[in-house]
């Protein structure tokens, strides 16, 4: 270690040559899917139909996404995106409009002619359309996979095994 890391341990508070606090871990994929749960649980009777169904649909790909999200591999932009939305931007989203006095948050508008109803609405879409692409884009993935093995035992194996042949089943003498 150098003197600049020194001077930098010192101002954020760390004697020099101390180890850095490691990272928490990263959310397992029940406490992603409780996280949106969360979310669903707050909103029940207390938000319009239109904020519920977004939420559920929301909640409904994360549950499908989060024991997937391996696949995405460690560091993966759309891992992140999947777990940033459950714990982070879908909570904070609906958690500032909640805070809001249900009069106004419905019907003063706020910001680009729309209300903070209509704002949240917006926002949901975005979240619900970026995570439905990131599904897809894994399914297609898996689905690519599945075709690459099919083309595999083809080549190895010839005919499908479900298949018979022409004559009829073969019959040892």
């Amino acid at each position: 270690m150098g003197w600049w890391d020194d001077l930098t341990d010192r101002l954020r508070g760390r004697e020099p040559d101390e180890p850095a606090a490691p990272a928490p871990p990263a959310p397992t994929s029940a406490e992603i899917v409780e996280a949106v749960h969360a979310v669903e649980r707050d909103v029940a009777g207390r938000v319009p139909a239109a904020v519920t169904a977004r939420v559920h649909r929301i909640a409904r790909v994360v549950e499908e996404m989060a024991p997937r999200l391996d696949r995405l591999g460690v560091g993966s932009r759309q891992a992140h995106t999947v777990v940033a939305t459950a714990t982070s931007y879908l909570p904070e989203a609906v958690g500032t409009y909640l805070r809001l006095p249900r009069d106004f948050a419905d019907r003063r508008v706020v910001a680009q002619g729309k209300t903070s109803l209509m704002l949240l609405c917006d926002q949901l879409d975005l979240l619900g359309a970026t995570l439905g692409r990131i599904s897809d884009a894994v399914s297609h993935e898996d689905a690519d996979a599945l075709v690459a093995h099919g083309q595999f035992l083809a080549e190895k194996f010839g005919t499908s095994a479900l298949q018979l042949p022409p004559d009829g089943p073969a019959v040892a003498s």
